[in-house]
Order: C-alpha cells, then sequence, then structure tokens
C-alpha cells in the first residue's frame, strides 16, 4: 500500500474590519510610533467587534478555504481548531464554526498551545489523513487576541491583534503537502506568559497591578523573546533535518508574526536573506494562532512559493511551546 500524505488543497483568510494604529496607542498609553515601530515592527493590529468572537473570525476563514480548495462544508471529515481566545468553554469553538459552516459530517475539536496552536493542529490533522482516517481535513487558527488584552499595560497592548486563518488538507497518494513535523513544550516555564482562567495565584496578581482584571495576557517580554529566537531557529532546522531537505532547498520560511526583530534575529541565526522569510507583522501584530495561517495564506496567495516548491511555517507560543512543519505545495 503507497503512503498517503496530507496535500494543501485550499487556503483562507478573514480580518475584521476595524484598524487600531499607533496613534491610537499614542492616545491611550505612555508610547510612541517610533517606540512602537523600532521595538517589535508593528503599524496596525485588527479589532474584532463587540460581537464578533473567535468562533465568527474562524467560520469565514474556513469558507475562504473551502472556496479556495472548491469544496463544500460537507466533504471535510474533521475539523480541528486552535485558539487561546474561545468564547466558551463548552461547546468548543471548533464546533460552533462546524455549525456556523454545515459540515455535519466533520468530527470537531479544538486545541490550545497558544500561538504554536495551528501547527499543533496542523500536524494532528496530518497524523488522522496520514493514517487513513481520515481523508479531508479543516485546521483553523482564531483568535480575537484584543478581548483579553489589558489597555494599561503598555508593554503588551500594542503587540495584539485579531484574525483567523484556515487550511484544507487532503489525502493524496503523490508525495507533497505536509512532509514532517516538529512539536515541543516547555511546561516549566510557561509562568513567562499567562492568561488566567478560573484561577490567579498570588503571583499573577501581583505582576498585574494595573488591573482587577486577571483574565488578561501577561508576559515577561525578554524571557520569551530569548526563547522565541532560540526555539524558531533549532524547529526549523530540525523539521528539516526530520524531511531530508537541506535549508538551501526551503524557499520560504513562515514564521509567526510576534515581532519583527525575533523574526529578524531567527533570520539571521539561519543565515537566510530577507527575501526567504515571511513577514506582515506590521500590518496585523500579534494574532497567536491566527498569525501562521494569515501568513501562509497571503504568502501563496502573493506568489512568494510556487508549485513544488518547500516551505516551513515555524512558530513558539504559550505552554511554553513551540512547532515546525515542512511543507511541499
Amino acid at each position: 500500500m503507497s503512503e498517503i500524505y496530507a496535500k494543501i488543497a485550499g487556503v483562507g483568510k478573514y480580518l475584521p474590519e476595524k484598524i487600531l494604529d499607533n496613534a491610537y496607542f499614542e492616545s491611550i498609553v505612555d508610547t510612541s510610533d517610533e517606540w512602537i515601530t523600532k521595538r517589535v515592527g508593528v503599524k496596525e493590529r485588527r479589532m474584532s467587534k463587540p460581537d464578533e468572537f473567535s468562533s465568527d473570525l474562524g467560520a469565514k476563514a474556513a469558507r475562504a478555504a473551502l472556496e479556495n480548495a472548491g469544496m463544500s462544508a460537507e466533504d471535510i471529515e474533521l475539523i480541528i481548531l486552535a485558539s487561546v481566545s474561545p468564547e466558551m468553554y463548552t461547546p468548543s469553538c471548533s464546533c460552533m464554526v462546524q455549525a456556523k459552516i454545515g459540515a455535519k459530517k466533520a468530527a470537531a475539536f479544538d486545541i490550545n498551545a497558544a500561538c504554536s496552536g495551528f501547527i499543533f493542529a496542523a500536524s494532528v490533522a496530518n497524523q488522522f489523513i496520514k493514517s487513513g482516517t481520515y481523508k479531508n481535513a479543516l485546521v483553523i487558527g482564531a483568535d480575537t487576541l484584543t478581548k483579553i488584552t489589558e489597555y494599561k499595560d503598555r508593554a503588551t497592548c500594542v503587540l495584539f491583534g485579531d484574525g483567523a486563518g484556515a487550511m484544507v488538507l487532503t489525502a493524496s497518494g503523490e508525495k507533497t503537502g505536509i512532509l514532517g513535523t516538529v512539536l515541543g513544550s516547555d511546561g516549566a516555564s510557561g509562568n513567562n506568559l499567562t492568561c488566567c482562567g478560573l484561577k490567579a495565584s498570588a503571583e499573577d496578581i501581583e505582576r498585574r497591578p494595573f488591573s482587577d482584571n486577571y483574565r488578561t495576557i501577561w508576559m515577561d517580554g525578554q524571557a520569551v523573546f530569548k526563547f522565541a529566537v532560540k526555539t524558531m531557529e533549532s524547529a526549523t532546522q530540525e523539521v528539516a533535518e526530520k524531511a531530508g531537505v537541506a535549508i538551501d532547498e526551503i524557499s520560504l520560511v513562515i514564521p509567526h508574526q510576534a515581532n519583527k526583530r525575533i523574526i529578524d534575529g531567527a533570520r539571521r541565526r539561519l543565515k537566510l536573506s530577507e527575501d526567504r522569510v515571511f513577514c506582515n507583522v506590521e500590518k496585523y501584530g500579534n494574532m497567536s494562532a491566527a498569525c501562521v495561517p494569515i501568513a501562509l495564506c497571503e504568502a501563496l496567495e502573493q506568489g512568494r512559493v510556487k508549485e513544488g516548491e518547500k516551505l516551513v511555517i515555524v512558530g513558539f507560543g504559550g505552554g511554553l511551546t513551540w512547532g515546525s512543519a515542512l511543507i511541499e505545495v
């Protein structure tokens, strides 16, 4: 029996209409456009409406991916949605998307690996397809981080935006699509990036002095920065080795869009030219699990990677987590 591969059949994205530019943050906290641009490289980010949530964004991205794939929602057998900001504990965000798009035949569940979530979800979907369990899977990254951002915290509020991206994977007998994945976690360092749920420790409370709302994002920026640069480099190298592909054979690296300095740091360590690393952080900021699929969608739309070429998606996030996937398009 020939080996089965998970091929990308279609991609899609959705971004809310409202734009928060750096001038907005200059008006609410002690910061400046110059500082934000220099430190993180963000000029704009999107903000969902008060009644618009992760499942709404995810459903719109899913419909776009299905249209791009030339498939209907009833063709989908599996939905895996990655999010750190679902609007409900239950039902899951994936089940809500399933209902919104009419994917009646699909099993659906969520993954929370923060900003690495889409890569974790794609890796899991890849295994279901390679095993022959499912033929068609829908992988979504959807987050509304503006709903869990503390806008009195100038260290974090300038970073985050909302969005959703989606990818349809389908079984193929050709050696194409996802050729290798790497996943990792360091739970012992998880306290460097937190968003409290039912529990807030004394330490969580102490480091949020500007707010009584502990269900907002807190981050040790310096620790996360060092972790991010190191793991993006190592995860890219590891997945290339695992797939038997030289770094020189990779046409494009699509990293998590957290910070331009992180992207540049990892790029330099990998000895890659700027044109081989995709960056759209200036337009959208950090959208957690939505960053990588939106960047993947835009890279394909712009012709940055052509059929038969190879790319790597790589990310890091809360948990702490990291992941990468080598893909032939």
